[in-house]
């Protein structure tokens, strides 16, 4: 019934069917595979519903992505050039609950002229293959004193390429 409305009022001012609208990211099969850790999930990430909480899915997928931004010798920047993200999203599949660990599988794939993109799958590390969650960001390579995005340095595009 509320999504019979929804359409309705999308369709009268002339937005996308409901259907449409629905956003909805995926990690591509084509993509590498560059880094791999295991994430502690803490009693205190969990929330009221007994669940981790939604944002340290966030959290989760930033830490994998910037520790291996770092073992690249690539960490983020904030006086020079480096990484900076200019969106996020993260597809729930599976409630994560305490005690354990997440796994966190890292990729990049579509190397342009000044991003790449970064995909992370979250599963269980005792539970490997079973999907909890996954997500990625458009990673912008960024200089800090110009303000500006700037193109990827030759070395970054032969470990994202």
């Amino acid at each position: 019934m509320v999504a019979c409305a929804i359409a309705a009022i999308l369709a009268c001012l002339g937005a996308p069917s409901l259907k449409a609208a629905t956003m909805r990211y995926s990690v591509p099969a084509a993509k590498k595979l560059t880094y791999e850790c295991r994430i502690p999930m803490r009693w205190g990430d969990m929330d009221a519903m007994g669940h981790v909480n939604n944002t340290l899915y966030f959290r989760y997928l930033e830490i994998a992505r910037v520790d291996w931004l770092t073992q690249i010798g690539a960490p983020p920047n904030p006086g020079g050039q480096g990484p900076v993200i200019v969106n996020a999203f993260c597809n729930f599949y599976r409630q994560l609950k305490c005690p354990g660990e997440v796994l966190a599988k890292h990729y990049v794939s579509d190397p342009g002229r000044t991003s790449f993109e970064t995909w992370i799958t979250l599963e269980r590390a005792d539970e490997p293959g079973t999907l909890y969650a996954e997500g990625g960001a458009t990673t912008l390579w960024f200089d800090a004193q110009t303000d500006k995005a700037i193109a990827l340095p030759d070395w970054l595009r032969g470990v994202v390429g």
